[in-house]
């Protein structure tokens, strides 16, 4: 069952041509990869997806519904939550507070002691503020955070930046946990390893646009691929 349909989106900064007719699909508990050097686009798909960066031209549509003209808080309360680049913790907040300020109510099996179960981390430090925490548990409190928003679609957008190979290994973990559970995600990473092994299927995006769909074991063993557009 299709989750996501992403038909021929254009989106622009200002007078910057970004994404330049992007097109590709999510089914329900399915795991896309999206890859590719800096500056390609990648973190502007998402944007265009949860409503920051809207196309100007073509659609997305989610579970059966046109995403177009819909402000971010309103693509959220449809289902649809974005791990951030960078993490964007609350510095000022404790883990409690990080979790639950975003919270909306939907229906859902995620609420903070489910949180606190799949991150037993976070239940230990649920009292210290979102800058007291090492990087690989400010990761697992900006997942546990969309979480709270009982989405079907995640978007992860560079989930492993800056981690240590452990915290990369629990991220890894995370995701097949929630394929598991039928969640989609759509994740956007450099770790080429990473992204084979936990995506079902590779997007490559150069310059806006996609030239490059396959299944991960047919991308690793396309070395011109990978070297022409990955640096690999």
């Amino acid at each position: 069952m299709t989750m996501l349909r992403v038909e021929g989106i254009h989106t622009y900064y200002g007078d910057h041509y970004i994404l330049q007719g992007v097109s590709f699909e999510i089914g329900e508990g399915q795991v896309i990869g999206v890859l590719g050097r800096n500056g390609m686009g990648k973190t502007t798909l998402m944007r265009s997806l949860i409503g920051f960066t809207p196309p100007r031209r073509g659609r997305a549509i989610f579970q059966g519904r046109d995403l177009g003209g819909k402000r971010p808080f309103e693509i959220s309360r449809l289902g649809i939550s974005l791990v951030p680049q960078g993490r964007q913790i609350f510095a000022s907040l404790n883990v409690t507070e990080n979790l639950t300020v975003g919270f909306q109510g939907r229906k859902g099996e995620w609420n903070l002691d489910m949180i606190f179960e799949f991150f037993p981390p976070l239940k230990q430090r649920a009292l210290h503020p979102g800058n007291r925490l090492s990087g690989g548990e400010q990761q697992m409190l900006a997942i546990g955070r969309s979480l709270m928003t009982n989405p079907s679609l995640l978007l992860m957008d560079e989930p492993t930046e800056g981690l240590s190979p452990l915290f990369v290994q629990t991220v890894g973990q995370v995701i097949q946990k929630l394929k598991g559970k039928g969640m989609a995600i759509l994740l956007v990473e450099q770790n080429l390893n990473f992204a084979l092994k936990n995506s079902d299927f590779i997007h490559i995006l150069n310059q806006g646009q996609i030239v490059h769909s396959s299944l991960p074991k047919d991308l690793d063993q396309n070395v011109c691929v990978k070297s022409q557009y990955l640096g690999v």
